[in-house]
């Protein structure tokens, strides 16, 4: 993620989150307009029309199953990065479930083995490890390995995969010595290779990137009878001013240079612009000259990337410090002192009871809330021009409770 996680709204987008009636959700609440999640998915189908490449969702970006009938629609499957992300995958989207992890357990092996499509390892130690238990199992499941091209243009280290020292994917130095100590020549046996090292950015990117890992990796596509490559995600394919050309250009490149097929696993980019966080404003006072205004959602629970990052999420109708009349500094209900959300300026004085409209809500926020302090989740609702708001679950006092014991 970026500094700005929010790209510029077209007019079309803003409107259509207007749309959404403030008055009549809870609060807080999540809602998803579902007209403009369709409107994603068909750019998403149209790259796979383009390119003949398989498009899945990562969960770890968004997960509210409820809108799973509609993503499945357009979309080729899901990824997982567990086995929880895997069994919510199979159990409310079908179709091919992608499971990739740092470091995979026996038992996981074993119940991913029941339904998984491929199973993408770490390492060549993590790879043959679990090859007995692979051996076992009564169904084939596609093998692949992750690989760290070394190469990425994400200026933030946190979101950065491909970073020298990260444990995400394995090195090509590593990789031949771990292959030296197995005793093996090549990668028979592995069914295809998997590389992510973006994080909302464009398809120069991605072409940077596919560059460097077939400089480092292309001769054991070469020497190895492989099936598929996944360019993982981070790609922003739905944001305004992508270069859908370049995408389906470097894809198609691939696809012919190597006889594979190649996925891509786009998260943020299918709930780009879809969903707002509604909040109210439960109180006012003054600080030292600072203005706090105090809101019944939290940086730490419902947003928290906004103190990992650090960034400062937009609101419809707010402005910088200062840029409006009337600036405020909002915080959430916890007990923790820096539960800070940012400061905002409106047009007029916030009053007890009004309603904010927190923009771009949708991806890395829903899958990221927890309950600390005991502050509830927001409600989920869904919305579209058809149906009208749908709140489709409310959270309580159970949810908290049941989280521990």
């Amino acid at each position: 993620m970026s500094q700005d996680p929010t790209p510029p709204l077209t007019p079309e987008r803003l409107q259509a989150l207007r749309d959404i009636p403030v008055a009549e959700t809870p609060s807080p609440c999540f809602v998803i307009n579902l007209d403009r999640l369709e409107d994603n998915c068909r750019i998403l189908a149209s790259v796979r029309e383009r390119t003949d490449a398989k498009v899945l969702l990562a969960q770890k970006g968004f997960s509210m199953h409820a809108t799973y009938p509609l993503l499945a629609r357009y979309l080729d499957g899901s990824t997982a990065s567990g086995l929880h992300e895997a069994l919510l995958a199979k159990e409310y989207f079908g179709k091919e479930v992608h499971v990739y992890s740092a470091a995979f357990k026996e038992n996981e092996i074993a119940a991913l083995g029941r339904f998984a499509h491929t199973l993408v390892f770490n390492s060549v130690r993590q790879w043959r490890r679990h090859q007995p238990a692979l051996d076992a199992l009564q169904r084939k499941v596609e093998l692949g390995l992750r690989v760290n091209p070394e190469h990425s243009e994400v200026e933030t280290d946190l979101y950065n995969p491909a970073s020298p020292c990260s444990r995400l994917g394995i090195t090509r130095a590593e990789l031949d010595r771990q292959m030296a100590e197995a005793g093996l020549a090549d990668l028979s046996g592995l069914d295809g290779l998997h590389f992510h090292a973006l994080c909302e950015q464009d398809a120069d990117a991605l072409e940077g990137v596919a560059h460097a890992f077939a400089d480092k990796f292309g001769d054991l596509i070469e020497s190895t009878k492989l099936k598929w490559l996944n360019f993982g995600g981070g790609h922003h394919i739905t944001r305004p001013g992508y270069d859908l050309d370049r995408l389906c250009r470097v894809v198609t490149e691939f696809k012919e240079r190597y006889g594979l097929d190649i996925y891509l696993e786009p998260g943020e980019a299918v709930a780009l612009h879809t969903g707002v966080l509604i909040a109210t404003v439960l109180d006012v006072l003054e600080a030292n000259g600072v203005q706090n205004a105090i809101l019944d959602v939290s940086a730490t629970c419902h947003m928290p990337d906004v103190l990992e990052m650090p960034y400062r999420p937009n609101i419809l109708d707010a402005g910088l410090p200062q840029e409006r009349t009337h600036t405020y500094r909002l915080g959430g209900p916890s007990c923790l002192a820096g539960d800070v959300i940012g400061d905002y300026s409106f047009d007029a004085p916030l009053e007890i009871g009004q309603r904010l409209v927190f923009l771009d809500m949708a991806h890395y926020t829903m899958v990221k809330t927890s309950t600390f302090n005991g502050v509830p989740l927001p409600s989920l609702a869904t919305y579209s021009e058809r149906d009208g708001l749908r709140v489709v679950r409310k959270f309580g006092y159970r949810d908290f409770a049941e989280r521990l014991s």
